[in-house]
């Protein structure tokens, strides 16, 4: 045993993308992958969907591993080995739900005490969750949600409309990943889990390859860029050094907004005037 400093340093991530069908939850993912990689060949999909990953095909050069019935951990496993023998550097797994709803399956046709059998099947289901969180590349889950219908009004009328519910896959799934993305019918997001922390407080939002790269960079870094930003914007006195900061990291403009536009007021409370 050795100890050793904390240091993040080139870290894979693990995510998770969790909604009703049409959502968005495919195309996001494949949009987080490739600001994750920056080369579509080195993105796969493990397609669980009838190979309905395949009608993004436009977007870019991926790779797609079908996978069918059954969908045993077994076989999730064996597909993501395959990806990483590939040379694949982000798999996108979509979706989970269907390991899950396998396990239920085999559990209800299994005879005998309940617990007993639950003690087979944990354990097949845990070494999934292991490939997942040890494997040396960024890993985004999809996860479908239960769904369910709530009356909202238009023009005056109670018109019925779909939402997201809890996910369908074992509850303490998501404490081992590092993020979680809630995304409405709308396709916007909202973080319900960040260790990043990038996320904190921002509001719902369309996941693209901006937002991949925003994680990269916090994956290869010891202190996120968006915390040197903020330092920075802290420290600034004038307000063309602010404008020069805001204008030279685009990919951070969305998320430093608010403290932006305080800092700029600030300066301007105290200077009288703005060059902005």
């Amino acid at each position: 045993m050795q100890l050793h400093r904390a240091k993040r340093q080139n870290t894979k991530v693990k995510i998770g993308i969790q909604g009703p069908s049409g959502s968005g939850k495919t195309k996001s993912s494949l949009l987080l992958a490739f600001g994750l990689t920056n080369d579509w060949s080195k993105i796969a999909i493990i397609d669980t969907e009838n190979q309905s990953s395949e009608l993004y095909s436009h977007i870019g050069n991926f790779n797609v591993l079908p996978l069918y019935y059954p969908f045993t951990p077994e076989r999730f496993n064996e597909a993501i080995h395959t990806c990483i023998s590939a040379g694949m550097e982000a798999i996108i797994i979509d979706s989970i739900s269907a390991e899950w709803q396998n396990i239920l399956s085999e559990h209800t046709l299994m005879t005998g005490n309940t617990y007993t059998n639950w003690s087979k099947l944990t354990p097949r289901h845990q070494k999934f969750v292991e490939s997942l969180i040890q494997t040396d590349v960024h890993i985004i889950c999809t996860l479908r949600s239960k769904q369910a219908y709530i009356l909202t009004e238009k023009n005056g009328k109670q018109v019925p409309e779909k939402v997201g519910m809890k996910p369908i896959q074992r509850e303490d799934l998501d404490y081992e990943l590092s993020l979680v993305f809630q995304l409405s019918m709308k396709h916007k997001a909202t973080v319900i889990k960040d260790r990043t922390e990038i996320f904190a407080d921002k509001p719902e939002f369309l996941i693209n390859a901006e937002t991949g790269r925003i994680i990269k960079e916090w994956c290869n870094q010891d202190l996120p860029t968006e915390q040197k930003l903020i330092s920075q914007i802290s420290a600034c006195n004038d307000i063309p050094s602010l404008k020069t900061i805001f204008e030279s990291h685009p990919l951070y403009q969305d998320l430093l907004r608010n403290q932006f536009n305080l800092r700029r007021e600030q300066i301007l409370s105290t200077n009288g005037k703005s060059t902005y």
